[in-house]
């Protein structure tokens, strides 16, 4: 029997430490973690990885359900997931463990608040754009790549690659492309 975390923030500037800390301290063997966003599974290599892994007996740790998924769909995925591999999962926050009935309760109606909250918090956010939107005040965000356009056709003229064009100038190396192929 194996213990593992996840770990996971939404942002680049959140940090992953309270929640390994947390994980450690519950005696995970592994701990994966990962910062990305969003409301699906798409692009958690980190959960992937751990999901491929478990096995029987195995446990998977994570500090609270959130952390896990925003959605009761892909929730309810991974619960089918880890008992289909005779594994359960635990939350240090929250009353939740999948091998007692109880818990699997308790982690579905979590789940179903989870989602909820993020339904809401993205109305809210699509009100706020467009009464900003309807005010002029909401421009959207300042294209930093077409306002270096001229530094990138010079840089190319003097021999430099894209990638380095795109690391000095902190644009995507798509964007130097895109640029490049205008002029």
């Amino acid at each position: 029997m194996a213990v593992y975390g996840y770990a996971r923030v939404s942002s680049v500037g959140q940090s992953l430490e309270i929640q390994q800390e947390a994980l450690a301290r519950a005696g995970c063997s592994v701990i994966r973690s990962e910062k990305v966003s969003g409301t699906s599974r798409q692009g958690r290599e980190e959960l992937e990885r751990l999901l491929e892994f478990v096995t029987e007996g195995d446990i998977l740790v994570v500090t609270r359900i959130d952390r896990l998924a925003r959605s009761m769909r892909d929730l309810q995925d991974i619960f089918h997931e880890l008992k289909s591999r005779g594994a359960c999962l635990r939350a240090t926050e929250q009353s939740i463990d999948t091998s007692s009935p109880e818990g699997k309760a308790f982690a579905d109606i979590l789940g179903v608040f989870s989602e909820f909250e993020t339904a809401l918090r993205k109305e809210r956010q699509m009100e706020g754009i467009a009464k900003a939107k309807a005010e002029g005040r909401y421009l959207g965000r300042k294209a930093t790549a077409r306002a270096k356009s001229e530094q990138v056709l010079n840089m190319r003229q003097e021999g430099i690659g894209p990638t380095a064009i795109a690391r000095q100038l902190g644009i995507s190396r798509a964007s130097v492309y895109r640029i490049i192929g205008k002029k």
